[in-house]
C-alpha cells in the first residue's frame, strides 16, 4: 500500500475511468450497521480539486449514506480495476450530503457531466478527502464492462417532483437503523 498527499494526475485518471466505485459509511458508537453501496453511471463522479471529490446521489431503496454522513461525516470511496493492470484505490474523508431541496444543490449539479435532465438525484455527496492510497488489487477479478444500466433513470422518468419527494419522505424517512436521514421526513407508521 502508498499513501499519497493527493489526488494526482495519475491516480485521478485512474479513477475517473472506472465505471463503477463503492461507498462506506458507519454510525457513530458500536451499535447500527455498516453500510457498502456500489455506485456507477457515466458522469456521475466528479474530481473537484487534490483533496475534494463528488457523486450524484439517487433515490433508491435506503439512504444510509446520507444518515451517516448527517451523524459523524465518516466516508470511504473504493475503485477498482476489473480490467488492465491491477489497482485500488482508496479516499477516506469527510463528506456532506447537499440534496436537492439545498440552494447549492444547483450549483453543485453544473459540476458533472451528467446530463442536466438527470430526474431522480436527490443529493450530491461532497468528500473532503483526507487520505488518498491504492493498493495491488491482485486478487480482483478481470471483468468486462458491458455499460451502464438505465433502469434507475427510466424508473424516475416516471415519477414528478412532488412524487420524489414523497419518496424521500415515506421510503428514505428513517435509515434501517432508525437514524433520521432527510430533515422534515418521518416514516410512514
Amino acid at each position: 500500500m502508498k499513501v499519497y498527499e493527493r489526488i494526482d494526475g495519475r491516480l485521478r485518471s485512474f479513477i475517473e475511468a472506472q465505471p463503477m466505485f463503492f461507498v462506506a459509511t458507519a454510525p457513530s458508537g458500536p451499535g447500527g450497521h455498516v453500510n457498502v453501496s456500489p455506485k456507477g453511471m457515466a458522469g456521475t463522479f466528479a474530481v473537484l480539486g487534490e483533496h475534494r471529490v463528488a457523486y450524484l446521489d439517487y433515490h433508491g431503496s435506503g439512504a444510509e449514506t446520507i444518515a451517516h454522513l448527517s451523524e459523524n461525516g465518516r466516508i470511504t470511496l473504493m475503485f477498482c480495476a476489473f480490467g488492465g493492470p491491477p489497482n485500488i484505490v482508496r479516499l477516506h474523508g469527510h463528506g456532506r450530503a447537499v440534496p436537492v431541496t439545498a440552494p447549492e444543490h444547483a450549483e453543485l449539479r453544473r459540476l458533472f457531466d451528467a446530463p442536466p435532465d438527470t430526474h431522480g438525484v436527490r443529493a450530491v455527496i461532497d468528500v473532503a478527502v483526507e487520505r488518498v492510497s491504492d493498493s495491488c488489487g491482485y486478487a480482483v477479478p478481470l471483468m468486462s464492462y458491458q455499460g451502464d444500466r438505465d433502469l434507475l433513470i427510466r424508473s424516475h422518468e416516471r415519477r414528478t417532483d412532488a412524487d420524489l419527494a414523497e419518496y424521500r419522505r415515506v421510503k428514505n424517512g428513517v435509515s434501517i437503523d432508525g437514524r433520521p436521514i432527510f430533515a422534515g421526513s418521518a416514516p410512514e407508521g
